[in-house]
């Protein structure tokens, strides 16, 4: 399991719950419920990564923290 800070809501607009990952760009999920949403983040969390590694892009660290929005 990965260490990013996951931000999990439900979308009105997409009829499903969404996770997100702020500190890897454009990394989302949805799903039916919140624990299928949470389970494809995790997937697409490797994803990112693996393709991050592949095209030699940097990776950010976890920040271990909760981040703060404006």
């Amino acid at each position: 399991m990965h260490k990013y800070e996951v931000i999990l809501y439900w979308s009105n607009a997409d009829q499903a719950f969404v996770a997100e990952v702020p500190e890897l760009p454009e990394c989302a999920a949805h799903g039916n419920t919140s624990e299928e949403a949470l389970k494809n983040v995790q997937d697409a969390m490797t994803l990112w990564l693996d393709v991050a590694k592949s095209q030699g892009d940097p990776i950010p660290e976890p920040r271990g923290r909760r981040l703060t929005h404006a």
